[in-house]
């Protein structure tokens, strides 16, 4: 995800961020996936390079899905990531629309499908970088099973969640029901993507797409620290 500062650095944005793996169309909203366990917290291999979830790191119970609102911001303490939220909705190719480079520490939010906080599986996606500096999600990455992600809400209320799983997903093969698709039913669940992998100069594009997944497991008025 890099700057338009020039046609190249466009096309980095269009290629690198590569949001037509996104598409709606193969991201099945109702469907489960899961393998019978409810998430993917042991390493993977091939393909899909996983951080998955460390032996003998407990995770809180979930948190019954509660009414959704809009997001308007998004804090992960543990990486140093606090940013506004903005809905997007899809490009001319059927992928959803990022956040303008004239916003990079922007998260864009997709409007049409799930709000954080209800069933399912909400998405929110930001750039990793621009041509000249780290954008919004450029620690991403650096996420680990545990730590906390707040939503706050436009009804005056914040959605936690906490992260259980971060993977890469390599483009050569990239399954979009499996990166976000719902990880165990019944749940309120949190897809964060952004680029990730090795960016190729040539063609002007990242080889992967990193992706948090996160589940609810609390709410409080968004005055609340407690």
């Amino acid at each position: 995800m890099s700057a338009p500062d020039s046609t190249a650095g466009h096309g980095r944005l269009l290629a690198g961020v590569t949001w037509a793996v996104l598409l709606l169309g193969l991201w099945l909203w109702g469907r489960g996936i899961t393998d019978g366990s409810g998430a993917s917290s042991a390493p993977t291999t091939g393909d899909i390079a996983a951080v998955g979830r460390p032996l003998g790191v407990p995770l809180p119970p979930p948190h019954d899905p509660i009414e959704g609102a809009v997001p308007k911001r998004v804090e992960i303490p543990s990486i140093g990531i606090e940013a506004p939220v903005v809905a997007r909705g899809l490009d001319k190719d059927g992928a959803i629309e990022p956040p303008s480079f004239d916003t990079p520490q922007t998260v864009g939010w997709y409007g049409d499908g799930t709000e954080p906080g209800a069933k399912g599986p909400a998405l929110l996606v930001g750039h990793v970088d621009t041509e000249t500096r780290p954008a919004v999600f450029y620690g991403l990455s650096a996420a680990r099973p545990g730590a906390k992600i707040d939503i706050t809400r436009a009804d005056g209320t914040v959605a936690e969640f906490t992260v259980d799983d971060v993977q890469v997903f390599t483009r050569a093969r990239f399954d979009a029901d499996k990166a976000y698709g719902p990880r165990k039913d019944g749940r309120a669940e949190l897809r964060l993507i952004t680029c990730g992998g090795t960016f190729d100069r040539k063609t002007h594009s990242y080889d992967a797409n990193v992706v948090v997944s996160a589940y609810l497991t609390g709410d409080k008025p968004a005055g609340d620290r407690a």
